[in-house]
């Protein structure tokens, strides 16, 4: 049987999709400038400043962030970390994670305290950087990888997911003769799909999104990741001059600003479509227990 909206909740619906359309014209909008101002000339950037449309597709502003050196190495160094970092994030969150899901285990409210204590108070940079320099790890990837490698909000997630699967699965596991570890990678695992994906998104974005550890630890620029290097052309006023030999083609520097950050952000963005539908259902299942 249809249910009769009354006009309160006509008016109500209609006020949501003005506010949506609102939402995602103000946070679509900003991306779609920046691309069409990548593509676009130079004369049509001078004349209309704020742009919608492309007076065409020039790809000069492309090829001239691919012929620099830099790049390249950036993104080699960017995905080394990136897949690296993630990976070893994901395998101490999810041990770290398991192991204080243990109801059994002693000490679990001390080792809970002393992991939730770190998400209040810090060692503070200078710390940090002293342990990351009597470590050897100066001028290495490792730098950007090892300390930050661990999320404690993260494993919290991930702890309080494994707590809402139930007992019974593993003493029914147990009875078939499965080993702990058996029931974590046959049983635990493959029920927090959703969960792992979401977590592992939230490392992958941090990854590569970082460019502050680089600015810290590293001193050598090819060990410099895509997020520094956008930085320093952000931050360049003369970034023809910083970046490339010829300023005789024309291109603008605010098209090649643009272009250095689509070629940044394109790769990241393609992973979101692939893990959106696990985002709201991990995040939603990692926060109902405390």
């Amino acid at each position: 049987m249809k249910i009769k909206k009354t006009m309160g909740d006509h008016a109500f619906n209609a006020i949501t999709y003005i506010v949506m359309t609102f939402v995602l014209v103000v946070t679509l909008y900003p991306f779609w400038y920046v691309v069409v101002g990548s593509v676009s000339s130079m004369a049509h950037l001078i004349k209309n400043g704020f742009v919608l449309w492309p007076d065409g597709l020039h790809l000069d502003a492309y090829e001239q962030v691919f012929r620099n050196d830099l790049v390249p190495v950036a993104y080699r160094n960017t995905l080394i970390v990136t897949l690296g970092g993630t990976a070893l994030s994901m395998l101490l969150t999810i041990l770290g994670g398991f192991v204080l899901s243990l109801k059994k285990l002693p000490g679990r409210v001390f080792f809970t305290f002393f992991f939730v204590f770190t998400m209040m108070f810090g060692g503070g940079l200078v710390p940090t950087f002293l342990v990351v320099s009597r470590l050897g790890m100066i001028d290495t990837l490792f730098a950007l990888i090892v300390p930050g490698a661990i999320s404690t909000y993260n494993m919290i997630l991930m702890r309080n997911f494994f707590e809402s699967v139930p007992e019974s699965l593993y003493e029914a596991a147990s009875i078939d003769g499965e080993t702990l570890p058996g029931y974590v990678f046959h049983i635990l695992l493959p029920l927090s799909g959703a969960a792992i994906a979401t977590i592992t998104l939230f490392y992958a974005v941090g990854y590569w999104n970082d460019y502050f550890s680089s600015i810290i630890y590293i001193r050598n620029n090819r060990l410099w990741p895509m997020q520094t290097v956008l930085r320093q052309v952000l931050q360049t006023a003369q970034m023809n001059n910083m970046m490339y030999d010829d300023a005789k083609k024309g291109v603008a520097p605010e098209t090649l600003k643009d272009a250095m950050i689509v070629v940044t952000m394109i790769p990241i963005l393609c992973v979101y479509p692939f893990v959106q539908k696990h985002f709201v259902k991990g995040v939603m299942i990692g926060s109902i227990k405390g």
